[in-house]
């Protein structure tokens, strides 16, 4: 990689790790704010804060994660992407700094919203400038997700480690100083964004080919229009599945565990030597099972994308979320039988949730055409984020109302509806294949 392709991947790479941090930080909150807090005030009225609660209030801010990509993939192709990462990390960095000052669950939503409009922007923006910037694209793509992977998974630890030493309030303050810093350098970085695109269009309209994207509604709308009309809108309700899956078992997982065998605080003086043992502070094993479950899910992104080269998404993605089915639920009573079979199995848990995501990527760019691709990325990642949210609020609202097992049967019954439309687009595609063997 040349100089030019080292300084965009670092800048992208560092920015996703940055934002998946975030992202997987805030369940590992959820749980201490459900002790913290015992009211909501608004508009002169108090509610209860139960799971349901914040389960719509969590469900806002990645809302917004997801929603704001689509219009960030617009906004990318007129402003550049380097000021959008920019606006991204500092944005991210005003959010928790404020969520450090949260003395109200309104505040705590605030930032949330905050947090989940500024991190919204950055995969239209980073994606774009690797793909228009980067000369040896394939290895930046590569160096991006694996940067994304780590920060799944080391972010939760992270914050899981810092709540050994301070109160959440203080964490989240901590939290703000890395994306601040790193939109600093976004702002001070050189590299050339369009790098890798060549300066004038191939049908010699002179139109700068950097320069693109959609310029009215209308034309969004046709483009739009012209994408669903096929195959293409099944695979977005499998993404759309993923994200309820995904959401609907991560935003209360630490809450969940903490209930479970094996799972009870150990307080921090038993295992520290010369902490006084007045000292209130506890391990909580349940946020590093969390993590861990994150951690190995880098190994599933990687089998997943194996995958794809030996069978089709198709097949992949039927099996994956079969599996995901019968995971779903297994989870409860494998967790009744103690602290270590969970280990075990939470591995091949998350091992098996990642595995899905480069599975159906591969399936968008099967049913999308090549001059569409970027919208269509954009319309995966409002599925998977925007209303994939939903599943934290679905999640909040059956452990309220009803209990973990009926939160387990739900998402084996999404789970399953996905498999099912995999296998429509499977047979779809084979009986194509099989008519022009005929023809």
């Amino acid at each position: 990689m040349n100089g030019n392709d080292r300084s965009i991947v670092g800048l992208a790479s560092l920015a996703h790790a940055m934002v998946h941090t975030y992202e997987l930080s805030i369940p590992i909150f959820v749980s201490i704010w459900l002790l913290e807090f015992d009211v909501l005030q608004l508009g002169g009225m108090e509610f209860g804060v139960t799971q349901a609660t914040l389960g719509l209030i969590v469900t806002a801010g990645y809302a917004l994660f997801g929603i704001g990509a689509l219009p960030g993939g617009v906004i990318v192709d007129r402003l550049g992407s380097r000021r959008l990462i920019a606006v991204c990390l500092f944005g991210m960095a005003g959010a928790f700094f404020l969520l450090g000052t949260a003395s109200t669950l309104v505040v705590v939503t605030l930032a949330l919203l905050l947090w989940g409009a500024a991190a919204s922007v950055y995969h239209p923006a980073g994606l774009t400038l690797i793909s228009k910037g980067v000369d040896e694209r394939g290895t930046g793509f590569a160096y991006h997700g694996i940067a994304g992977n780590l920060g799944i998974g080391l972010g939760p630890l992270v914050t899981a480690i810092l709540l050994l030493l301070f109160d959440w309030s203080t964490v989240a303050m901590i939290l703000a100083v890395p994306a601040a810093v790193a939109g600093l350098y976004a702002l001070r970085a050189e590299f050339d964004e369009t790098a890798a695109v060549d300066a004038v269009a191939t049908d010699g309209s002179g139109t700068a080919r950097g320069q693109s994207g959609v310029d009215s509604l209308g034309e969004f709308a046709v483009t739009s229009k012209q994408l669903f009309f096929g195959a293409f809108a099944v695979v977005f309700a499998i993404v759309v599945a993923n994200g309820l899956y995904y959401r609907g078992v991560l935003t209360f997982l630490p809450d969940l565990l903490s209930g479970m065998p094996g799972f009870e605080p150990v307080a921090l003086s038993s295992l520290v030597p010369g902490l006084e043992a007045s000292s209130d502070r506890t391990l909580n094993p349940e946020r590093y099972f969390y993590a861990g479950l994150l951690l190995v899910g880098v190994a599933g992104q990687y089998v997943g994308g194996k995958l794809t080269d030996h069978i089709s998404p198709e097949k992949g993605i039927a099996a994956v979320f079969g599996t995901l089915a019968v995971l779903a639920l297994a989870f409860l009573p494998v967790a009744s039988l103690g602290i270590a079979p969970l280990l075990v199995f939470g591995a091949l848990f998350g091992a098996t949730l990642f595995a899905a995501q480069p599975l159906y990527q591969a399936a968008v760019a099967d049913y999308s055409p090549a001059g569409t691709r970027g919208l269509s990325y954009g319309y995966v990642y409002l599925g998977t984020f925007g209303v994939g949210a939903l599943g934290g609020a679905l999640a909040g609202a059956i452990l309220t109302y009803a209990n973990a097992s009926a939160l387990f049967a739900t998402l084996a019954g999404v789970a399953v509806v996905a498999a099912v439309l995999a296998t429509v687009l499977l047979r779809r595609k084979q009986s194509e294949e099989t008519d022009e063997t005929a023809a």
